[in-house]
């Protein structure tokens, strides 16, 4: 049969003996097919030898035998039987000899060849990309060399689907094949990622694949080409990057800070987390506002100069920007201070950046501290200031009236503690106030006939609703009590047994009404000279307090009255507010 071939097709001065040697020496497989291709009349030890079989036994074999799905055999690339029942890709051309028959020459397929889906196998392992087919016929995956690397395979055909489904994540196995079967269905590429174990060493990496089917001439999907990629790294990276916004986040959750990003060319900004809404009152579905709008709307108008002065020393500069400022709240229309830091970033060094990204904190209750501290300060030095004028106006008073050594110590001292006692009572007092009743029972009840202070006395009366003074007004008019308590035990109603003291008082449109009234003592006749306690009255009472004076010495009793405006009270001193 070879020395037919050989004679129809040889040139008459070459032996067939040195065509047959030829032949069988070929590096390549080669077979003599009768005409329709279906039989094998001879084949070369090599081709025999790609096929797990002994020489010459292909020799008038049907070539259905050897083919995977095919009666005859036809140029291009074929799966082909091999004895042990695994298969090999071969590539086949062929050339039709005299005498009918045709001559094969077959090929091994390179593993990149048999699954390339496009001619760039160059660039595809560049990107590290690896070439795989997936034959729906016989449920065989093949794979490029770059392929096998990634998943742990041999090149070429060398793993089923289903073998290779058991090393993807169980949790992903199914949500895949649905993808995949979703995709060949409706003819449209997929793409997905997953973790599988490599089948060399068990190792647990991250993969991307993506694929589309490849149709027959009829339309019938029988295989699907794509590329797999080793994305470990990528996603290793990925959840790094999101552990460390997690961090991020739950460190600005607990400092209370907003995040957010001014975009500069199209003045958008875009609030990364709830509290920047929180801060500016807005619900999400709201959206954010830009800086325009923050500044012409939002911002208060006194600190807009300063903030816009602040941003452009920022762009120009370079640095970081730092802001203070009061907002107006969107939901309840209240002012808040807020701090606002940000550096804007840029893609290189003299470009106009492209946004801002930074944070803002409300600073409100820091601000108002500050503020109450240093009022609180110029509080404590204006008090101290005017109790060191006071103690010098008891000393120089009371050595000018005092007859004696004794009676200037037993005076001086009864005016310090008294002036000690209100300033004891301020400071037990949450907001620096002393109740009025109090300052008046301090001195008088040591004078009152019944054991307890509640108890209806025939000698004190004291009568008038709830008054905090403040500590403005607390100091004169209880050195002015002291003092009205001390000549009344001297010279007046409490210096006999029937003498009686009435005091009554009442606030109306911020004024003080207080009434001393004494009864039942010795005659009274208007004072020869001027002592401490009218000094006091005249020149403490009405000029530290503004009060207006009025004294009557009549015989039956001295009587006093006095109208003091009550100051506001700075909410700032308060330690509650």
């Amino acid at each position: 049969m070879l020395e037919r071939a050989d004679q129809g097709s040889r040139s008459p001065d070459v032996s067939p003996g040195l065509y047959r040697a030829a032949f069988d020496a070929a590096p390549v497989g080669l077979a003599i097919l009768s005409p329709d291709g279906r039989t094998i009349r001879a084949a070369n030890p090599r081709l025999c030898r790609w096929l797990g079989h002994a020489a010459g036994a292909l020799d008038g074999c049907a070539a259905s035998s050897v083919l995977e799905g095919a009666h005859a055999i036809e140029p291009g690339i074929a799966r082909w039987r091999r004895a042990d029942g695994s298969g090999i890709d071969l590539r086949l051309s062929l050339s039709e000899e005299a005498g009918g028959e045709t001559v094969a020459v077959a090929e091994t397929v390179d593993a990149d060849e048999l699954v390339r889906a496009e001619q760039n196998r160059d660039a595809l392992t560049a990107a590290g990309l690896g070439e795989w087919r997936w034959d729906l016929v016989t449920g065989e995956m093949a794979f490029s060399r770059r392929a096998a690397q990634i998943l742990g395979y041999a090149p070429g055909r060398s793993v089923t689907w289903a073998a290779m489904r058991g090393r993807i994540d169980p949790d992903d196995a199914e949500r895949i094949a649905s993808a995949v079967s979703e995709a060949i269905e409706q003819r449209h590429a997929y793409e997905f990622q997953t973790r599988f174990r490599r089948a060399t060493d068990d190792a647990e990496i991250w993969v991307g694949a993506r694929g589309e089917a490849v149709l027959s001439g009829e339309g019938t999907p029988v295989g699907i080409v794509g590329v797999v990629q080793d994305i470990t790294t990528r996603v290793e990276a990925r959840a790094a990057l999101a552990e460390r916004e997690e961090r991020l986040r739950v460190a600005t959750t607990v400092a209370d800070l907003g995040i957010f990003e001014w975009h500069v060319l199209d003045d958008r900004a875009t609030w990364e987390n709830e509290r920047m809404f929180a801060l500016f009152g807005r619900r999400p579905e709201e959206g954010s506002i830009g800086k325009s709008t923050f500044l012409k709307e939002i911002l208060h108008p006194e600190d807009r100069p300063a903030f816009r002065h602040a941003i452009v020393r920022a762009l120009r500069e370079d640095t970081i920007l730092h802001a203070t400022g009061r907002i107006r709240r969107h939901d309840d229309g209240t002012w808040r201070t807020i701090d606002m830091a940000g550096r804007f970033e840029r893609r290189k060094a003299g470009e106009w950046p492209r946004r801002l990204i930074g944070v803002v904190a409300d600073v409100t209750d820091r601000h108002q501290s500050e503020e109450r501290r240093s009022l609180l300060i110029r509080e404590l030095h204006h008090r101290v200031k005017n109790t060191l004028a006071t103690v010098q106006a008891i000393v120089g008073s009371t050595a000018r009236t005092a007859t004696s050594i004794d009676s200037f110590h037993e005076a001086f001292v009864g005016r310090i503690k008294s002036l000690a006692h209100t300033h004891s009572v301020l400071t037990e007092a949450t907001w620096q106030t002393a109740r009025l009743r109090d300052l008046l029972a301090s001195e008088l009840m040591p004078y009152a006939e019944s054991e307890t202070e509640t108890s209806p006395d025939l000698r004190i009366l004291l009568d008038g609703p709830p008054v905090d003074l403040p500590s403005d007004i607390a100091v004169p008019i209880g050195m002015a009590i002291h003092e009205l308590t001390t000549n009344a035990a001297k010279y007046g109603a409490l210096s006999t047994g029937r003498g009686r003291v009435a005091i009554t008082w009442n606030v109306e449109g911020g004024v003080l009404h207080l009434d001393w009234r004494e009864s039942g003592g010795p005659p009274v006749a208007p004072p020869t000279r001027q002592g401490f306690g009218s000094r006091l009255l005249q020149r403490v009472l009405t000029t530290q307090v503004q009060a207006t004076i009025t004294t009557d010495y009549a015989p039956e009793g001295f009587h006093l009255t006095l109208a003091a405006p009550m100051p506001a009270r700075n909410p700032a001193l308060n330690p509650l507010a």
